[in-house]
């Protein structure tokens, strides 16, 4: 394998980076889900405990989009909706 891109989608590669940060997430009783990607944008939501959790926009910008950002670079920010 040479490094370049697979048959993966966008979304899948998205997905594959929110896997690294869920154990953390879902062990303070939260979770998030990809909604969708759109012009650079991954918009997510936030379940559970961090839904209402005021921590979670610094989740949100401080693991989140740091790892998706860093894990696929069409994807330039994340978003809760």
């Amino acid at each position: 394998m040479d490094g370049t891109a697979t048959s993966e989608t966008i979304e899948e590669r998205v997905n594959r980076a929110l896997d690294k940060v869920r154990p953390g997430i879902q062990a303070d009783g939260g979770e998030v889900w990809l909604i969708k990607v759109e012009d650079g944008t991954a918009y997510v939501q936030m379940l559970g405990a961090c839904g209402g959790c005021p921590a979670s926009t610094m989740t949100l910008k401080g693991a989140i989009e740091a790892v998706v950002v860093a894990d696929v670079p069409e994807v330039t920010q994340v978003l809760q909706i």
